[in-house]
This record gives C-alpha cells, sequence and structure tokens, in this order.
C-alpha cells in the first residue's frame, strides 16, 4: 500500500492552487471525477443541526436521536412509522435540490471537458445539476430506487410517486397501512436500493454504468487526465481514493487533485502530480470561476 503523508507542509497557496487546478482543467485530455460526502455536504445537504430539527423535530421529541443517520437505523414499532420517517429522508435528500450550487459550479467548470463522474453518493445530485446521466456512476445506490428486502430478483422500482403519497398522507408520525411497500413479485417488504450488505441489487443499470466507466478508463488510458476527487472520506477509500492515487501513479501525464475540508493526504508516490486542497469545496468551486 502507499506511504502516506500529509501534505499540509507542502501545500502552496491557495490562490496558486486554484490557479493550477483550473488550468489543469483546461488543458486534460480527460477528467474524472470521485465525489464522496463531502460533496453534498458542501451542497447543504447536512443531516443533523437545523436542516434535521425543521424535518424530524417530532422524531426528535419522541425518540431522542439527533441526526437523520441514527434515525434511519432507529428500531421503529411498526413499518407505519418506519415509512413515515424514511419517506420524509428520501423526500428531502433526494427529491428536494440541495441549497447551494456546489453541483452547478463543478459543472460549469467541466461541462465541455471529456468527463467521467464516480460517486458513492445516494442522493442523485449529479443528474439533478444537469449531468449527463450516460457520464454517472452511483456505486452504492439511490434513494429513489426501492428493491425486494429477499431479494428475489436484480430488479428496482422508482419510488418518487409513493413516496410522495407517503408524504402527503402521513398523520401522527405513521403513514396508512395500504401504502406499505411490498415487492410485486414474491410479496415480501420493499427496502432502499442502498448498498449496506450483500442483498444490495445490483440492477442491469447499475451494470451498464459500471461498464461505461470502466469503458472511459481503457480507453483514455496513458491521456493527460486529471482524477479529481471531492470530499471523499475513509469509509470506503477502495472505491474513488485508492484507484485515483494508483492510476496516478501508473500513468506519469496524470494529475491527482483533492478538495476536502477534512483530512487532505496523498502518497509520496504522487506528490509531484498532486494538487490538495484544503477547504470546503463549493468555496473553491466558487473562486475557481472567479481566478
Amino acid at each position: 500500500m502507499f506511504s502516506k503523508i500529509s501534505i499540509t507542509n507542502y501545500m502552496k497557496a491557495y490562490s496558486d492552487n486554484i490557479s493550477k487546478l483550473k488550468n489543469k482543467i483546461k488543458l486534460a485530455d480527460s477528467i474524472v471525477v470521485g465525489a464522496g460526502a463531502g460533496m453534498s455536504t458542501s451542497a447543504g445537504f447536512t443531516y443533523s443541526g437545523e436542516r434535521f430539527r425543521k424535518n424530524f423535530s417530532d422524531f426528535e421529541a419522541k425518540y431522542g436521536f439527533h441526526d437523520m443517520y441514527s434515525g434511519g437505523f432507529y428500531p421503529y414499532d411498526t413499518p407505519e412509522e418506519y415509512w413515515a420517517y424514511w419517506s420524509r429522508y428520501i423526500y428531502y435528500n433526494r427529491y428536494v435540490d440541495p441549497p447551494r450550487s456546489t453541483y452547478h459550479d463543478l459543472l460549469k467548470l467541466i461541462k465541455n471537458k471529456d468527463y467521467f463522474v464516480i460517486t458513492t453518493n445516494v442522493d442523485h445530485c449529479f443528474q439533478k445539476a444537469g449531468f449527463d446521466k450516460k457520464r454517472l456512476f452511483y456505486t452504492q445506490g439511490d434513494y429513489g430506487l426501492f428493491q425486494c428486502s429477499r431479494p428475489c430478483r436484480s430488479e428496482t422500482f422508482e419510488n418518487e410517486a409513493i413516496v410522495s403519497q407517503m408524504l402527503k398522507q402521513q398523520k401522527d408520525m405513521k403513514i396508512p397501512s395500504e401504502l406499505l411497500p411490498f415487492c410485486p413479485y414474491c410479496g415480501k417488504p420493499m427496502t432502499m436500493n442502498l448498498r449496506s450488505d450483500n442483498k444490495f441489487v445490483e440492477d442491469e443499470g447499475w451494470h451498464m454504468a459500471a461498464e461505461r466507466y470502466s469503458h472511459f478508463l481503457q480507453t483514455r488510458s496513458g491521456q493527460n487526465i486529471l482524477f479529481l476527487e471531492l470530499g471523499v472520506g475513509y469509509n470506503t477509500p477502495v472505491i474513488i481514493k485508492y484507484p485515483f492515487w494508483q492510476m496516478t501513479v501508473d500513468n506519469s501525464h496524470a494529475t491527482y487533485a483533492c478538495i476536502n475540508y477534512g483530512e487532505t493526504v496523498c502518497p509520496k508516490e504522487i506528490m509531484e502530480q498532486a494538487i490538495c486542497i484544503k477547504e470546503d469545496i463549493g468555496k473553491v468551486l466558487a473562486d475557481m470561476q472567479k481566478a
């Protein structure tokens, strides 16, 4: 594995890095964007604080949890209450646009480039911002999809219509029993299409996106390529972070760029090919447009 070292002592002035990254985007033959949770956090999709209290104050008062993630794992007494919570969760994190322009600002910078996006986010923000859906690979699922909880087959189901009904008709923190979602094939309860165990469904759309991503990487091998990592942490580094590092090592023409408000590191093997900026992603993207 790589020998990680902090780039804190190696970072140039913020403005210099902004200019350098913008120039790399301009000159790159192709760009691979890898986005993690920090991207959506920068866009305003926070899961605690005011946004949580505004939409889940009744659940907080009754059960004592203080963020959306905790509420998602709570063992509710009935499926009616479970789906009352999750229908709100899905609606506010999938069908409502983020309050900040972070995704739109990224698109403005790369829309005329040969790009592809791989993301562990499940909130669909890239597609809602206007990114080409054939250049997107959502590896971990989608809040907008249900799947059979068994699962009896590799198929997913769009949930916008039923989630809307759950949201409108819930009362006293419960949905009507007739709105409970069941698999149309085997009758088992539906669940979210989110990767949490070995029951995650990789449907036809998932496999097509995975194939397009693989083809993009293969056909751009050796190019002047920019691997742009945005808000990726260490929960699942084998999906984006480590592959980006390895592909940069393997290609002397490649550049690895990382923007992260938290820990910003890269291996010493690619230090000369790296641009690392420890700052809010939204601020960096906005400043790049001004530069």
